[in-house]
């Protein structure tokens, strides 16, 4: 794995960032690169500073919105990212009823999505990567999680990194993912307006219990929609373990799995696995021998296949 622990310049991804880089880059605009006369229309276009267009390209680039060819750091919109924040004028290859999207992440699924694309992730390592694929870690503390990853990132990359670039990475990561906690004697209401920024937060993943301790249960997820962890499913199965036949502890516990991504308990993977099956028979089928829970995929896919099918089935629905 590659580890890539910065870029995002300590600030947390925020509501409107990700729609932002989206109609940048439709607008023929470059994000952000080593041309200055780029940099600075990225700057003007966007109405921010310059660490803050930097951090929103690596938002962009980790939620798999856009993405940027290593050959000519050249820049383009992924169809995901098009299908969620594009509107649907825009989108000439498909029909109005195909142009479902999300621009402002109103909808909890959307967060869902965007929580299960910046961690589908096993090719480069970062703090939260690390947290939602790798850790077992329920009830941690945020020294602890930095030091696990500064011990493990030499075999998982076979490199070293500075353990204050990691410190702050951790830091970044947890705030865009927990809510602060309030101090003693003083009111929730009082809690800096930053704290909410984030859309991961919405998720409950991570609590901040105060004084550097953190908690992250493994839970059903009641929010966490069907189509979403359907999509997930799919994805995993097709993308990372090219199988059609996977069991039920490699979803509950393998990297980049909707179990461990979501961090679903087994009966809440089980909930989740019901549900996919009986919205989606003609897709997945559900056996038990001896058993041996596992999940069969029952469509042939295109190499290229996106998947939005399954998307459209909630955002249809969700309006």
């Amino acid at each position: 794995m590659e580890p890539k622990f910065s870029g995002h310049e300590t600030f947390p991804l925020r509501y409107g960032w990700l729609y932002k880089s989206v109609n940048l880059l439709n607008k023929k605009t470059k994000l952000s690169t080593s041309n200055n006369e780029d940099v600075q229309d990225a700057i003007v276009e966007l109405g921010v500073g310059k660490n803050m267009v930097n951090a929103i390209r690596y938002w962009s680039e980790a939620c798999s919105v856009i993405k940027t060819q290593k050959n000519d750091a050249s820049q383009s919109l992924t169809e995901i990212g098009k299908y969620l924040f594009l509107p649907s004028d825009t989108l000439t290859s498909r029909s109005s009823n195909d142009a479902a999207n999300d621009p402002f992440l109103e909808k909890t699924g959307s967060i869902w999505l965007i929580h299960f694309l910046l961690n589908f992730d096993e090719d480069v390592l970062t703090s939260y990567r690390y947290f939602f694929n790798l850790s077992p870690m329920q009830n941690f503390e945020k020294e602890k999680l930095t030091y696990d990853i500064s011990h493990d990132i030499n075999s998982l990359c076979g490199k070293e990194v500075n353990d204050s670039t990691i410190k702050k990475d951790v830091d970044c990561f947890l705030q865009s993912y927990a809510r602060k906690a309030s101090s003693t004697g003083k009111k929730s209401g009082n809690i800096g307006e930053e704290h909410f920024a984030s859309p991961l937060i919405e998720l409950g993943l991570i609590k901040d219990l105060g004084k550097g301790a953190y908690s992250s249960l493994l839970e059903e997820r009641s929010s966490l929609p069907t189509e979403i962890f359907s999509y997930a499913l799919l994805r995993f199965l097709k993308d990372i373990k090219r199988t059609d036949t996977i069991g039920f502890d490699s979803l509950l516990s393998d990297q980049c799995s909707p179990g461990k991504i979501f961090r679903l308990s087994e009966r809440g993977l089980g909930i989740q696995l019901d549900n996919a099956v009986r919205k989606y028979p003609e897709l997945f089928v559900e056996t038990d021998t001896q058993g041996m829970r596992q999940v069969r995929l029952m469509k042939k896919f295109s190499e290229n296949e996106n998947y939005h099918f399954i998307l459209d089935d909630y955002y249809r629905g969700a309006k």
